[in-house]
């Protein structure tokens, strides 16, 4: 009796083990490693980039060069679930969300709203957190078929991998989903989406035009609502502060011919929200450092920090007065004013959703620290 008590136990405590029961083949699922949604009378419409990671993984028989295949899949619906339910009819395989690296938005989509989208996207478990989110004027099916340089894998492109252009060229950073989300949940209500388009001038395979991803501008959303697209160009003041940025250019004089490239790291930022006469005005100011590219004409070191620092300061200017045109807080500077005196925020917001007016900025004080003449003195070789 006691031998078949302690056989009945251990039937007992085998049947209470996990097994493998629901485990799925790795290799026969659908990975998808970007999603776009476009949005078109009445309808949701969503393409999935699919990659066959036997042929993206760096292995010692990888072949350097030759193409690699992307599948798309399509679906459309009156809800972003529907668009992606539809898609699964026809995938042969299970879809697995669980590496998607980016979200690329249609401007239409954009217009139509953004909280549908991503509220459903944290729902679904599958979907993680930190996806770079992208607008773009493009084709969606352009932009998921896209190839990158040297027939490398898809995932080496600026829509995926961006940090690595963003440590040689600092210009629109690139921004997470959750962070633009929290963004626009925030009182001053601003959120910054990078714009992607597809550049097809500027690289060549053999005497072919290979086109490649770039990061032209960026869209913006004040209180949730869309309020347009800013080229790279109209946001050049705005790099200024990120405290993220590794290394951006700039000529001086930023008028007429340059006498020298100076190239600018990690600025230093400070916002001072100041109230005059019931209206809220700020003081900015910023600390750069910089070292020497290119010097074209022998100049005084202090001479080319204090041409830096006006260059630096007329980039701001220009932003701000591109961002007023589209009702748009570039700087955040609304945030810094919540921050310090959030009764006169609500206060003056009552009257009015966008406070901000031509003559908002007080005072703008840059400060340019030349660090390094590079591995030449400070004089033209």
């Amino acid at each position: 009796m006691r031998k078949i008590g302690k056989f009945c136990v251990c039937l007992v405590l085998l049947m209470l083990v996990p097994g493998c029961w629901n485990s799925k083949d790795i290799q026969n699922m659908a990975y998808v490693t970007t999603l776009g949604i476009d949005y078109e009378d009445g309808k949701f419409k969503s393409y999935a980039q699919i990659l066959n990671f036997t042929n993206v993984a760096k292995t010692e028989n990888a072949e350097v060069g030759k193409p690699v295949p992307i599948w798309v899949g399509t679906g459309e619906g009156r809800t972003v679930t529907e668009s992606l339910t539809t898609m699964y009819s026809t995938s042969q395989l299970r879809v697995f969300w669980g590496h998607m690296k980016s979200l690329v938005l249609t401007e239409r989509t954009m217009k139509h709203g953004m909280m549908e989208i991503y509220e459903m996207m944290n729902r679904y478990r599958e979907i993680r957190y930190n996806i770079l989110m992208y607008g773009t004027k493009e084709s969606l099916k352009d932009v998921l078929t896209q190839k990158s340089i040297l027939n490398l894998s898809p995932l080496e492109t600026i829509m995926d991998s961006p940090q690595q252009i963003y440590s040689q060229r600092s210009f629109i950073l690139p921004v997470y989903g959750f962070k633009i989300i929290s963004q626009m949940n925030e009182p001053s209500g601003l959120a910054m989406i990078p714009s992607l388009e597809i550049e097809s001038k500027s690289w060549f395979e053999d005497t072919e035009h290979r086109p490649m991803f770039r990061l032209n501008g960026a869209y913006f959303f004040q209180n949730k609502e869309y309020r347009g697209h800013l080229t790279e160009d109209e946001l050049k003041g705005t790099r200024w502060i990120q405290r993220q940025l590794e290394r951006s250019p700039i000529n001086i004089p930023d008028q007429g011919r340059p006498i020298a490239t100076l190239i600018l790291v990690k600025p230093h930022l400070y916002i001072k929200p100041v109230i005059e006469n019931n209206k809220v005005r700020y003081k900015i100011r910023v600390s750069i450092n910089a070292y020497i590219d290119e010097l074209i004409k022998d100049t005084p070191q202090k001479t080319m920090e204090k041409m830096a620092s006006i260059a630096v300061e007329n980039e701001i200017k220009r932003s701000y007065q591109n961002g007023l045109q589209k009702k748009a807080d570039v700087f955040m500077l609304d945030e810094k004013f919540y921050r310090k005196y959030p009764k006169k925020w609500h206060e003056l917001h009552r009257a009015r959703p966008f406070i901000l007016e031509e003559d908002s900025i007080k005072s703008i004080d840059v400060r340019v620290k030349i660090d390094s003449s590079g591995k030449y003195k400070q004089r033209v070789q």
